[in-house]
């Protein structure tokens, strides 16, 4: 059986291009919108949240408050003990830096499609293992080369 010429004549390239040519009725200037990002609109639908002029105070007051009350700790000594003290701040230090996260760099689990919070939680991963690891060889490097300057010189040599 042979096929009609009609039937198959929409699926013959006549086009000398090529057969990925795009056809010769499409416009592509560039004065429409065709949704791929030449266009100088704000709205990207990548599911960050694009904060508006409150957020932005909101943010502002959060961050002058968490700054202020530990200021207002030291300055006043309120808190007898320096070790209390210093924990206080670095749990308000903490509690800031999610507040500049959240309402200045707008990370949330919807802006690039989660990434972004995998990003961060991969680098905190790290810098705890590297402040910890630090920290630990630190600690038996001065044990362990330091034997004598752990008894804090009790021991006098005996003549």
């Amino acid at each position: 059986m042979s096929a009609s010429p009609s039937a198959a004549a929409p699926f013959e390239n006549k086009s000398p291009r090529g057969i990925h040519a795009a056809p010769d009725n499409v416009d592509h200037s560039h004065d429409k919108d065709h949704g791929h990002g030449h266009g100088h609109d704000d709205d990207h639908h990548d599911g960050a949240s694009h904060s508006t002029l409150k957020g932005y105070v909101t943010g502002f007051i959060l961050a002058v408050i968490l700054t202020a009350i530990p200021f207002w700790l030291v300055m006043g000594n309120v808190i007898e003990s320096p070790r209390t003290t210093a924990i206080v701040i670095l749990a308000f230090a903490a509690v800031q830096i999610v507040v500049h996260m959240i309402y200045f760099l707008h990370m949330n689990t919807r802006s690039e499609g989660g990434w972004s919070l995998l990003a961060l939680i991969f680098t905190l991963v790290l810098l705890v293992i590297m402040l910890a690891g630090s920290l630990w060889v630190m600690y038996h490097l001065n044990t362990n080369m330091m034997p004598g300057m752990m008894d804090h010189g009790m021991h006098t040599p005996s003549s």
